[in-house]
């Protein structure tokens, strides 16, 4: 692992400095969910989250801990510190390592960092009601995510989200590698599972979790400027309070909370923090290369088709088709994009020793599944 993390830094430095050379600087902040279980004989309990918040950031973590909308679920939030990517990479894997004993510390008998909780919360949506239970009561499986935040930042510290077409050009990038990229965000087979919580189980009116790679402002890739996901008014900040601290008074500054929200990743506890931002900082230079040359309006996409995701990690042509481990293998665009840029930086980058460096990368988010694939075909011929 340690050897993983080392070669995936230097490829996310190598990224950061040809962004900082074409003139810009990389933003990518996430954001990821998780559950608790409460042993059975707790009948009544609250989480301390400033105590955990405070720990986190002992700990020289740029995040924090806040509620989520189901009982006993958290989210892991980023916090704007000016962090780097790799240091957003680092808070998050060192995160997902001390959670479990910050929770334990309270009390809390399990965390729950994975794609599904099965049976998590139990409730029943008011027909038409986006908040309103009625007095029925089933099983809801709750869906866990993790989300990317991405924007860039130029010289004179203008967010370029909002300008020349360049956010929806990101979100186009984002549109086209998803799909053969899925691996790297859905890491473990329950992350297909979760795609399908809504349609298998009737949970559409309690679930708003994404099921495929759509764009707009409301889709799973999308693009917040003026709206966000729910029609919100984005980047509303306060300006004036009564004596209650109620907000008198505010103003809308979207232009500075503008990103491209990649709302696909499943949290897991293989969930690659690493993986992630690379395949984030790849999409974002292809996107600034088209920037420089004024040209992102010019290669906009006029209709953007809706894609499934592939429905397991595992090929089966009976069933499910095509999955995510066959895509990510037979598609080249991460790794010759990644071999490309560490092929230019020869000579000027010492750490980075060879132009391979987007087939190693490859090769280590592909291992884990062909050493399970082995091992399985072995147990097939041995019976």
């Amino acid at each position: 692992m340690k050897n993983t993390t080392s070669l995936s830094a230097q490829a996310i430095i190598l990224l950061q400095n040809h962004i900082k050379k074409l003139g810009f600087t990389p933003v990518i902040h996430f954001e990821l969910e998780g559950c608790y279980q409460l042993d059975v004989r707790i009948k009544k309990f609250s989480l301390n989250y400033p105590r955990i918040n405070r720990q986190l950031a002992n700990a020289g973590i740029d995040g924090e801990l806040v509620p989520e909308y189901w009982r006993n679920q958290w989210e892991y939030v980023s916090l704007f510190n000016g962090q780097s990517p790799l240091k957003e990479a680092d808070n998050l894997s060192q995160a997902l390592k001390i959670l479990p004993r910050l929770f334990a510390e309270q009390g809390i008998y399990k965390t729950l960092i994975k794609p599904v909780v099965w049976a998590g919360d139990k409730g029943k949506l008011a027909n038409g009601s986006g908040d309103i239970f009625t007095t029925e009561t089933r099983a809801v499986h709750i869906p866990n995510a993790v989300q990317m935040n991405i924007s860039a930042i130029d010289g004179e510290g203008n967010n370029i989200i909002i300008d020349g077409g360049f956010g929806e050009y990101l979100q186009q990038c984002f549109l086209d590698t998803s799909l053969n990229c899925s691996l790297i965000y859905l890491p473990e087979e329950e992350a297909f599972e979760r795609l399908a919580l809504k349609s298998k189980y009737g949970l559409a009116a309690e679930l708003c979790s994404p099921i495929d790679i759509s764009g707009g402002h409301q889709g799973s890739i999308a693009l917040y400027k003026e709206v966000g996901k729910h029609n919100q008014a984005m980047g509303e900040e306060p300006l004036l309070y009564d004596h209650n601290n109620n907000v008198l008074v505010s103003q809308q500054n979207w232009q500075k909370t503008a990103r491209i929200e990649h709302r696909l990743g499943a949290s897991s506890t293989q969930y690659n923090a690493y993986f992630n931002i690379i395949y984030a900082l790849l999409n974002l230079i292809d996107a600034l290369e088209v920037y420089k040359g004024d040209n992102c309006r010019r290669l906009l996409r006029k209709d953007v088709h809706q894609q499934d995701l592939p429905l397991s990690l595992y090929d089966n042509n009976l069933t499910t088709g095509v999955g995510a481990i066959s895509l990510f293998e037979n598609d080249n665009w991460f790794s010759e994009s990644l071999n490309k840029l560490s092929g230019q930086s020869l000579g000027c980058e010492q750490m980075i020793s060879q132009s391979n460096l987007g087939d190693k990368i490859k090769q280590m988010i592909l291992a884990p599944y062909q050493q399970k694939l082995i091992l399985k075909q072995s147990f097939i011929r041995y019976k």
